[in-house]
């Protein structure tokens, strides 16, 4: 039986202008409601790993960094391996719309858990979360996309308009729920990330009637009827294996090539909250003006920066027209900006490692403009083209893949965190920027037979 959502697609002659700048009026409640939800989630995670280490004496868990940096990386891993179910139970059972509502529902009441001060609710909590982000975070796209028609000329602005609404929360989250946090009362964070999840639920619920065309539950409609006298004609110029024709799977090679090197991207980039987070509340001289700056805030950083710097790439890679780098160049760009990051923080690290020496805050901020151009490399560009690469009827599966790299990113940012407490800075630092500068230098010369294997996708 072939799934499919009805109305995930908008009549062109029938599509909503009504909304901001002649945008559906569903784009408003859909921006809003991802933005709290990434306050949520980003105000949480500003503090995550330094709640879990902090003594009990002062309300943390007193867990050792690498115990810490485990459970971070297997909850923020989860957060993105999640998806995958999350976009099967909306497509089989519920449909986008109470996917994303009750995805909503259960990541507040993760974060509530978390406010108790039990470890069982701590561990509950960031299950609780999980779910409701694997639910939440693939059908709000969904959702956003079917508002448009199939030849909708806002589409494209609609999605940056809505990616900034991502990065909005992500900034905002860290400097609230992270001051709570570490200022007066680390529960109260929790509680504040939950609060933010909520007032997203209601005007979710109060906007239901914008999002009235795509909030039907899942329609099943049978399987198109095939032939079964003869091959057909793209079987036989295609060599048809599998379902896939000889084309297909060149373009799905693709995909996993990107795949394995993103891992590795995201395995340096997602080391904000985590490796660099310890580093910024351990290392970084942060009294300004008699003001004691949260460690937490630098997580906002690298989101103010994706705000600032979005426009001037989408700016560039137009400006340059034909040209413009190819995929994986742009892959390997954004590999190289996450070694120089790296190789940028050696020389704090290296001083942070004299006992009593706090290093300027610069040095952190530096690194997070750079890790950013990367990001603009590759995360918007990997996006993209993973829809174009893959076969139609298993695009939602290869999203589930691509999403998997930055769980597995996410992964290996944890795991490095853990390492803090037994091998010295610069050492690991190094160790980043090599693997990270390394693996840029393997895809280089593999540009033109991933292109290849692109079959003429840029």
């Amino acid at each position: 039986m072939q799934v499919t959502e009805a109305a995930v697609q908008v009549p062109e002659a029938r599509l909503d202008t009504g909304g901001w700048r002649g945008h559906p009026r569903g784009l408003t409640t859909l921006f809003f409601t991802e933005m709290w939800e990434r306050f949520s989630y980003y105000g949480m995670r500003a503090f995550l790993i330094l709640y879990m280490t902090a003594s009990t004496t002062a309300g943390g868990l007193g867990f050792d960094v690498a115990h810490a940096g485990s459970v971070y990386g297997t909850y923020t891993g989860s957060i993105w391996a999640a998806t995958i179910g999350g976009g099967l139970v909306a497509d089989r059972l519920l449909g986008a719309y109470r996917s994303v509502l009750i995805g909503g529902i259960i990541i507040a009441l993760g974060h509530f858990t978390l406010a108790f001060r039990s470890l069982p609710f701590f561990y509950s909590g960031l299950a609780l979360i999980v779910l409701g982000t694997g639910l939440l975070k693939p059908n709000a796209t969904t959702m956003l996309g079917s508002l448009y028609g199939a030849q909708d000329a806002r589409r494209d602005a609609g999605f940056s308009i809505f990616y900034m609404g991502i990065n909005l929360g992500a900034f905002i989250g860290p400097l609230i729920a992270g001051a709570l946090a570490q200022r007066v009362d680390w529960h109260l964070g929790f509680a504040c990330a939950g609060v933010g999840m909520t007032l997203g639920l209601v005007q979710y619920v109060l906007g239901r009637g914008r999002l009235q065309r795509v909030e039907a539950r899942p329609v099943m409609k049978p399987p198109t009827p095939t032939t079964t006298s003869g091959r057909g004609k793209a079987a036989d110029d295609d060599r048809a294996v599998l379902g896939f024709t000889a084309a297909e799977w060149m373009r799905i090679g693709a995909v996993f090539v990107f795949f394995l090197f993103a891992v590795l991207f995201w395995g340096a980039y997602e080391q904000a909250a985590s490796t660099l987070g310890l580093f910024a509340d351990r290392h970084t001289a942060r009294e300004m003006l008699g003001f004691t700056i949260p460690s937490s805030w630098f997580v906002s950083i690298q989101a103010l920066f994706v705000i600032l710097l979005s426009p001037v790439f989408a700016w560039l890679w137009v400006r340059l027209g034909p040209k413009e780098p190819s995929t994986p160049m742009k892959f390997a760009f954004g590999l190289l900006l996450a070694g120089v990051s790296f190789i940028l923080l050696l020389p704090a690290g290296i001083m942070a490692g004299r006992d009593g020496v706090l290093v300027s805050p610069l040095w952190l901020v530096a690194a997070y403009f750079i890790q950013v151009m990367g990001e603009l490399c590759l995360s918007p560009v990997g996006n993209s083209v993973v829809t174009k690469l893959a076969p139609a009827r298993v695009v939602g599966l290869m999203m589930g893949v691509w999403f998997l790299s930055i769980a597995g990113g996410n992964k290996l940012a944890g795991w490095a965190a853990g390492l803090t407490a037994t091998v010295p800075l610069p050492t690991l630092f190094g160790s980043v920027a090599a693997i990270t500068l390394g693996a840029a230098l393997i895809l280089i010369p593999l540009n033109r037979p991933i292109r290849r294997l692109m079959g003429g996708v840029r």
